[in-house]
């Protein structure tokens, strides 16, 4: 039996004409089986395309994030949920973590910064979100962030963060 996983915002367009199977393109499916993942703010829905017979799981969560992130040099962007995945998934790499835990992670994060009630984020605020979420889950991984978020200029204070951890 084939298999397959999509994300897409609970308001998606492809939700409102239908689903669209991944493998037969047919716009008819039904939904299988429903069930809440990462403590309710994600929806999965396994469905099965009424042509082709193939299931595949969708994921669905509410869109939220209406937001601005201040960089450094005081340039503003939206908010891309994507760029701390990229971070967050090459901090992890190789480590012992399954995909339901970096999936929680990230929906953690992203509730955190959602949390916050301001038009506006700074990247540094976005950095340590990030670093108490990642502690919590993986110390490699939060070194491995740190190193890059923190930009360390000596190996001294590299090993004052590690020290950090007998605390």
């Amino acid at each position: 039996m084939q298999g397959c996983s999509i994300f897409y915002p609970l308001t998606s367009l492809a939700e409102k004409i239908g689903m669209i199977c991944p493998f037969c393109n047919h716009n008819d499916t039904k939904v299988v089986d429903s069930r809440d993942t990462n403590d309710g703010k994600i929806t999965r829905r396994r469905r099965e395309c009424l042509k082709c017979n193939a299931r595949f799981s969708t994921y669905e969560e509410v869109e939220l994030l209406r937001l601005a992130v201040v960089k450094r040099d005081s340039s503003k962007v939206d908010y891309d949920k994507n760029k701390i995945e990229v971070g967050v998934r090459r901090a992890l790499t190789k480590r012992p973590v399954s995909e339901e835990k970096v999936a929680k992670l990230l929906g953690d994060i992203e509730y955190e910064i959602g949390s916050n009630e301001k038009p506006e984020i700074t990247t540094r605020e976005i950095g340590k979100i990030v670093l108490k979420k990642l502690r919590e889950l993986d110390e490699v991984a939060y070194v491995r962030f740190a190193s890059v978020y923190k930009s360390f200029g000596s190996v001294e204070s590299f090993k004052k963060e590690l020290d950090s951890f007998d605390k």
